[in-house]
């Protein structure tokens, strides 16, 4: 695990970081439940939830938006398409109370804004529980002409930000901000500042990426080769077993790509893949109960952030570990970790094995 000493180090330059952002860009809208305020729709005789809170918050690219603004980092600056609605309006609120430059934010009439609608309702230890999430997002291909102005604007943050993150959420080729066509020319972007950080994270076609850093998870790296795994099984297995898989299925996706890989393995940690072989962050230990929604994106801006200070891969793994470890502990909500966290979480490690 990383030095404390060095992640001080690591910690003081955040502020100074302009990072770029391009990707799908959801609104993550909480409706919370009293359970005790029962009241029947006289339309339907149904009970009506009755919502006494609505907490909007920038979700998918905007979950490592949150987590990169919790560590301190200076500006942000997303590429990104959103539609010409309410959803937009909330979520562009959200983002004024943060570090970020919206002027690259493109908004198209014709597309709806992704929006996640999660229910919460207390549970009888008074944790909340998300109940059905009700899902509103795009179900067509990204017209071709916001597919330009994406591209264009993501020229424009390459060249003026220190490093950029790609976040492909979206499963359907074509259908979100991350296209065939606008992945083609993030490679090519990449291929002229070989020495400039992409970081990518693709839930369907991480695969597809031909430069930049790869960020995928064991399922997704194992699908990129065409072996898909059956997860519920792949967790049930022991850590030698899942590690093993883990680290020959990134191996071989970095083979492939070219790229080196940071390869999310749950409890296990991070694995580091690159030509010069593998290694393993691992995972700090994590008690009481836990959310590991976001998990990745948490990873993602800790592992980013230290990369663009200074860290090494080990290190900026470690880095991503530690906030990981954070916000795994937050319920119902997508978490975040700040320095002052990750400085405690560190010093527990720390002296737990009598060391710093």
């Amino acid at each position: 695990m990383i030095a404390l000493d060095r992640l001080e180090r690591l910690l003081a330059g955040f502020g100074d970081l302009r990072i770029g952002l391009i990707g799908d860009l959801f609104l993550d809208r909480y409706l919370e439940i009293d359970a005790e305020l029962r009241e029947l729709s006289i339309e339907t005789g149904l009970e009506a939830y009755q919502v006494t809170r609505i907490r909007n918050q920038p979700g998918a690219l905007g979950t490592v938006m949150n987590n990169l603004v919790a560590l301190g980092v200076g500006r942000l600056v997303p590429v990104t398409v959103l539609g010409d609605d309410g959803q937009a309006y909330d979520l562009l609120q959200a983002l004024e109370q943060m570090p970020v430059d919206a002027a690259h934010v493109v908004r198209d009439p014709h597309r709806k804004t992704p929006t996640y609608t999660k229910p919460l309702q207390k549970d009888a230890a008074g944790a909340w529980r998300e109940l059905n999430r009700l899902d509103l997002r795009n179900r067509e291909p990204l017209s071709a002409a916001s597919e330009r102005q994406v591209i264009e604007r993501a020229t424009a943050v390459w060249e003026s930000t220190d490093g950029l993150i790609v976040l492909d959420q979206v499963n359907e080729s074509g259908w979100g901000v991350v296209t065939p066509r606008v992945r083609e020319h993030l490679a090519e972007l990449q291929r002229g500042q070989p020495n400039k950080l992409m970081f990518i994270d693709s839930r369907a076609f991480i695969g597809e990426f031909r430069a930049g850093t790869l960020k995928p998870n064991i399922a997704e790296c194992c699908r990129a080769l065409g072996r898909p795994i059956d997860e519920r099984e792949f967790h049930q297995r022991g850590a030698s077993s899942r590690l093993q898989v883990a680290q020959a299925a990134a191996t071989e996706l970095s083979r492939r790509a070219g790229q080196r890989i940071y390869c999310t393995a749950g409890s296990l940690g991070i694995l580091v893949v690159d030509a010069a072989g593998a290694e393993l962050s691992a995972a700090p230990p994590v008690s009481g109960p836990i959310d590991t929604v976001g998990a990745g994106d948490s990873a993602t801006s800790g592992i980013v952030a230290a990369l663009l200070c200074g860290a090494t891969p080990g290190e900026a793994a470690d880095v991503g570990n530690l906030v990981a470890s954070i916000t795994v502990t937050q319920l119902g909500t997508t978490g975040t970790a700040n320095p002052e966290q990750l400085r405690q979480r560190r010093q527990q490690l720390a002296n737990a094995v009598g060391a710093t």
